[in-house]
């Protein structure tokens, strides 16, 4: 733990020091107040900006400072109206990290975000509910139906190097609220060269909700399926003279019982996110969060131990999991940036993040014993990793130069992270179904029935360190032609430590300096509004190691290698935004050689595929987010005729979602006026559940209808909304993943895991702004 903090210290330090002072510099900082309405309802888009970039176009300088998480607050005449009541669904710009806030239209990459009218208009409630609207993202649940790792593009995300809260590598194999994020943005495929080495899985951005320019206080009530209450108050403005100071505070409460009858959830976080603006050019954000996730009775995975995928389960029978059986966990995370503008050309932006995400698994899990739904059943707590402590910084500048008649975008910066991962050195392991059914489910009556596992001891396992150096440039030769570059040189080190108590899992450390993970684009803008690209990319990761079964145990393999080909079209119409790729992706493959036992990178996981999306109002009143994607995942030279040439685990050929938001025409003064209904559908193909080929889960269709009514009462604005998700009941395996590393025995065959999707469950809200 020592090695994660005390790198992180000075920054924090730093921060704070500056607050004690900062009034002495509020005195000359004229915050931008940005608010404009209309017949039509216009938007009112808050932001952390002193100093809003002219109409025309923003400088590098002007972006770093304003570039943020604005929530958007509709204005109708002279009311504004709650969260979600315009149905904004189109985000036009995208956080890419060391090339800062872009529009979507001009970047030469997929990219698509589910925004903050979603979130409370869907009435979200984890980063799960999320990911269905992005048709390029698959999940693997871990633990409980809301914690999952995610992938795009079939290719399975790092649970760090893949993800990040507002520009910072965060763990992401934990609950996190969706109360607390404005937006959740994917940048589909490879992006080692922004980023550092990350696996093709893309680019999960988690932003937080920022202090708004227009005074916020907001109340929600509601209640999730059969009984679990909620109340979240979200209150955010500005103090002090010119409103130098800016605050969100978000608290959430949440209890009762979940799903089915013997489960239940409870969900409590309070966040703090601050803006301290020390004059015009110059600005502090200071976030803290503290967020604790609880459940009992969740439905249990299922281990295939080699058998058929049988039919999904109905979840809405009781005991699909022990009542006593679950999860509990807690995360905190502190990130601190600052953002300043040296002058119209340039601008320099330096943050830091620390998170400890603990947990405590004790969860039910199945594990087949025969083709048709017999299984038997386990209370683990498994001494696997327990505690996450995640250290991650950026430190960027950009700027513009011209050489002639060409113009540079520039950027010089650094990213990076280090990991400490702790485990118990012993967990129990209680056995409390033999001979049970999927489709019977019962009450453990064993001796071990209502015994909780425990876990004993601790010991730092894992020990991971990256830091990347990034230089990069966006040449423009004229309004139609430009080429984009990064560069990273990534030096990457990592360990395993043995378990003091079993002596197992010690690894020689793995080193590599100056990893080199390329990307360039070359972009073509026939108009404004439209942007045809071709991009490149190449990453270079950290080697794999695996545990069991291999002559080489625990040691790293090569160096991973990943490789992407893209080209897309992008063309926004009035308020649509339609964008269209095509993808090429190519990742090493470990697995244990069948005739050496050696654990190594010998094949080769290759995806190549279509995505389509579109996001934004096609009428005024009918607003839309979704899109399709086609994949074609195949795992190649595996030396093993059963596996190689074969689908990859779990990635769907066809996925698709579209969420259609439609505000009826009532006449204005009619006591409806403003009632909007929703419908969302969900479409996975039939999914390859195990390496061979054997088995599939099955194709399945999803429906989730909404109504939402805006009211005002005690001359404040209201919301009621009512949604289901899950309208048919429909039974299918929401999950299907590769339980084991890759391909790990390749003529074993490893594991497969399986989780079922959730049945039929209804959400109602209430929310009022004051």
């Amino acid at each position: 733990m020592a090695r994660i903090t005390t790198g992180m210290m000075w920054m924090f330090s730093a921060s704070f020091g500056a607050l004690l002072g900062s009034s002495a510099y509020a005195q000359n900082t004229t915050p931008a107040q940005n608010a404009t309405g209309g017949a039509n309802g216009g938007n009112s888009t808050s932001n952390t900006s002193l100093s809003p970039a002219p109409a025309t176009e923003k400088t590098a300088a002007q972006d770093a400072v304003t570039s943020g998480n604005a929530e958007e607050v509709t204005v109708i005449g002279h009311h504004r109206m709650v969260a979600g009541a315009a149905a904004n669904y189109n985000k036009k710009t995208a956080n890419l990290g060391p090339l800062g806030t872009r529009r979507t239209l001009d970047t030469p990459m997929s990219i698509m975000t589910v925004p903050h009218d979603v979130i409370v208009n869907q009435q979200a409630r984890n980063i799960n509910d999320l990911m269905q609207y992005m048709p390029s993202v698959q999940l693997e649940t871990r633990a409980d139906p809301g914690t999952s790792r995610p992938q795009s593009r079939g290719f399975e995300a790092d649970v760090i190097s893949n993800s990040r809260i507002d520009g910072l590598n965060a763990f992401t194999v934990t609950p996190y609220a969706a109360e607390q994020f404005d937006n959740v943005q994917v940048l589909n495929g490879l992006a080692g060269a922004l980023y550092g080495p990350q696996n093709p899985a893309g680019t999960f951005e988690y932003g937080l909700k920022r202090p708004t320019d227009e005074r916020i206080n907001r109340l929600v009530v509601g209640v999730d399926s059969i009984g679990t209450l909620m109340e979240n108050a979200d209150s955010s403005g500005r103090l002090g003279r010119h409103g130098w100071f800016g605050y969100r505070i978000n608290l959430l409460h949440g209890d009762g019982t979940s799903y089915v009858q013997d489960s239940w959830i409870r969900r409590n976080m309070v966040s703090a996110d601050f803006d301290i603006h020390f004059d015009r050019d110059t600005v502090l954000e200071l976030d803290a969060s503290h967020y604790t996730f609880d459940e009992r009775g969740m439905p249990a995975g299922i281990n295939l131990n080699g058998h058929a995928l049988p039919e999904a389960p109905d979840l809405g029978k009781p005991h699909m999991g022990q009542d006593y059986a679950g999860y509990n966990s807690e995360n905190n995370v502190f990130l601190a940036k600052l953002k300043h503008r040296i002058n119209d050309n340039w601008s320099f932006l330096i943050g830091g993040l620390y998170q400890d995400s603990a947990r405590q698994v004790f969860e039910s899990a199945d594990t087949l014993i025969n083709n048709s739904g017999g299984y038997n059943q386990t209370v683990s707590a498994a001494a696997t990793v327990n505690d996450f402590k995640v250290g991650s910084n950026m430190a960027y500048i950009n700027g513009h130069v011209r050489t002639g008649f060409i113009k540079h975008d520039l950027v010089i910066g650094t990213n990076g992270y280090m990991e400490g991962g702790y485990n118990p050195t012993t967990g129990q392991s209680f056995t409390t179904v033999t001979n049970g059914s999927l489709y019977n489910p019962q009450v453990a009556s064993g001796p071990n029935a209502g015994k909780q596992p425990y876990y004993h001891g601790r010991y730092e396992s894992q020990y991971v360190r990256y830091q990347s150096m990034i230089l990069g440039d966006t040449v423009h030769f004229n309004k139609h032609w430009s080429i984009m570059g990064t560069l990273a040189w990534s030096w990457l080190h990592q360990d395993a430590m043995a378990n003091p108590v079993t002596g197992k899992g010690a690894a020689p450390s793995y080193s590599r300096d100056a990893a080199f993970s390329p990307s360039a684009s070359l972009i073509y803008k026939p108009t404004d509004n439209q942007t045809a690209y071709f991009t490149y990319g190449r990453s270079l990761q950290a080697g794999t190691s695996v545990s069991a079964g291999a002559v080489n145990n625990n040691e790293f393999t090569s160096p991973v290698r990943s490789e992407e080909y893209e080209v897309g079209y992008k063309y926004m119409y009035r308020n649509m935004q339609f964008n269209l790729a095509g993808f090429r992706a190519t990742r090493s493959y470990a697995y244990i050689d069948p005739t050496t036992l050696i654990y190594g990178n010998y094949g080769t996981q290759r995806n190549y595929g279509v995505e389509f999306q579109a996001m934004g109002h096609i009428t005024p009143r009918l607003a839309v987010i979704g899109g399709m994607t086609w994949i074609d995942a195949e795992v190649l030279r595996t030396n093993s005729a059963a596996t190689s040439n074969k689908e990859a685990v779990g990635v769907a050929p066809l996925q698709a979602n579209v969420l259609l938001d439609y505000r009826l025409p009532f006449a204005q003064g009619f006591a409806l006026n403003g009632m909007a209904v929703n419908a969302n559908v969900h479409y996975t193909g039939r999914r390859a559940a195990d390496i061979q080929n054997s088995t599939y889960a099955g194709s399945y269709v999803t429906l989730d209808m909404g109504v939402r009514y805006p009211f005002r009462a005690a001359k404040h604005p209201w919301m009621a909304r009512f949604g289901v998700t899950n309208v048919a009941n429909e039974r299918y395996w929401s999950s299907v993943y590769n339980g084991t590393a890759e391909g790990t025995n390749v003529t074993a065959g490893g594991s497969s895991a399986a989780y079922a999707g959730m049945p039929r469950a209804y959400h109602f809200t209430l929310e009022a702004d004051f």
